[in-house]
């Protein structure tokens, strides 16, 4: 069984309470106006939100992945895009440093992207590579000490606003042996000449949050900008997306309960054929289920979040990891379909929250590893010989 400690309830409290008062009120403008709300991310900065699961040398509490969850889950029930923002900005931007990182490279990057002031992207999907992120064709080469990059991203969160210092991308940097591409991670600062930033993409959700394609066309960065060893940045990427599949869990988590909470006070309030609507079985079974799910997710998410804090075997922190990740943000899809039905026509109408998190909802079930490969590692981890 698991229970979150009362230094988690209380910090849960803390964070909750700077959702409602300085995200909840301005969440339906930034969506409708596609902002990024720079000012806001600094001061998730100024309240440690960034900083959580990073060292005390450089600025962060040093906790674990539970914390993190925590905070994900309060700033996504009143905005996906925000809570996405935070934890792209920890799970791709700073736990990678942290992971490879060398020491001249921690003390480079860490201490602002801890402290909110900046961000960082990484770019592994591009145009013809994405579930099959083996397929990477951005290639970086060796030139006289530097890496020069060719190629191109997409779907790069945190990778183009006023705040982004870095993006750290995977490219192919030589062969294998068995003629496999020997893929590695490199660090592109922002500004690098040749490293361009198109335009912001027009999304279906998630419309506050900084979502850009990326190319490079002879981008020039010094050799020791590579992160971690020569050839290793696949697997290194693969470790992330563990903690980064918890991560997107308890957005989904979020999600839920933000459902629920629409969904009941508008079930008592809504009055047809002269009582709530909340008192018919049809409304109040659906949002009785809106509970379970809730649940459900939760438990899967701090599970896993538990088992990845407690240090627990790499295989059984995958599994967990893919377990709350399918669950959670089907669940979360699910859960917005419910509650804009139990909204009615007003449900349509994006002067009620249900609308934004209902498109916001279906990218969770797409990124950080879409479903069907979450079901694919699943299968794999109780020994079926699945194919990709």
């Amino acid at each position: 069984m698991f229970e979150l400690s009362a230094e988690h309830q209380e910090f849960r409290d803390v964070v909750r309470e700077f959702a409602r008062e300085r995200i909840a009120p301005h969440a339906a403008g930034w969506d409708r106006n596609h902002e990024f709300p720079v000012s806001t991310v600094r001061a998730m900065g100024e309240l440690g939100l960034f900083g959580l699961t990073a060292p005390e040398e450089y600025g962060g509490a040093g906790g674990g992945l539970t914390s993190l969850c925590v905070a994900i889950e309060e700033i996504g029930r009143v905005d996906q895009s925000l809570g996405i923002t935070l934890e792209a900005a920890v799970g791709l931007g700073i736990t990678p440093i942290v992971a490879y990182g060398t020491d001249e490279q921690k003390r480079r990057w860490l201490p602002d992207l801890v402290a909110g002031r900046a961000l960082a992207g990484f770019g592994l999907t591009e145009p013809g590579a994405g579930s099959d992120a083996g397929a990477t064709v951005t290639r970086a080469r060796l030139d006289g000490g530097e890496w020069v990059i060719d190629g191109a991203k997409q779907f790069i969160t945190n990778s183009g606003s006023e705040l982004t210092s870095c993006v750290t991308i995977t490219a192919r940097t030589g062969d294998q042996p068995d003629g496999t591409a020997e893929v590695s991670a490199i660090i592109v600062p922002a500004g690098t000449p040749g490293f361009v930033v198109e335009p912001a993409y027009d999304k279906l959700g998630w419309h506050a949050s900084d979502t850009h394609p990326l190319t490079f066309d002879g981008a020039r960065v010094p050799a020791d900008h590579l992160l971690g060893e020569r050839g290793n940045g696949f697997a290194q990427f693969l470790a992330t997306l563990d903690d980064g599949r918890i991560a997107i869990a308890a957005l989904a988590v979020g999600c839920i309960q933000a459902m629920i909470d629409a969904s009941a006070g508008y079930a008592n309030e809504r009055t047809s054929f002269g009582t709530p609507i909340g008192s018919k079985q049809g409304v109040a079974f659906q949002v009785a289920d809106l509970h379970v799910m809730a649940e459900a997710a939760r438990l899967l998410t701090y599970r896993a979040a538990a088992l990845r804090d407690a240090g627990a075997p790499a295989a059984q922190v995958k599994q967990a990891a893919a377990t709350a990740k399918l669950y959670a943000t089907e669940a979360a899809v699910s859960a917005t379909r419910i509650a804009t039905q139990v909204h009615g026509g007003y449900g349509f109408m994006e002067e009620y929250p249900v609308a934004r998190f209902y498109r916001d909802a279906k990218i969770l079930e797409i990124g950080e590893g879409t479903s069907e490969i979450q079901r694919l590692v699943i299968a794999r981890g109780m020994g079926l010989p699945v194919s990709a």
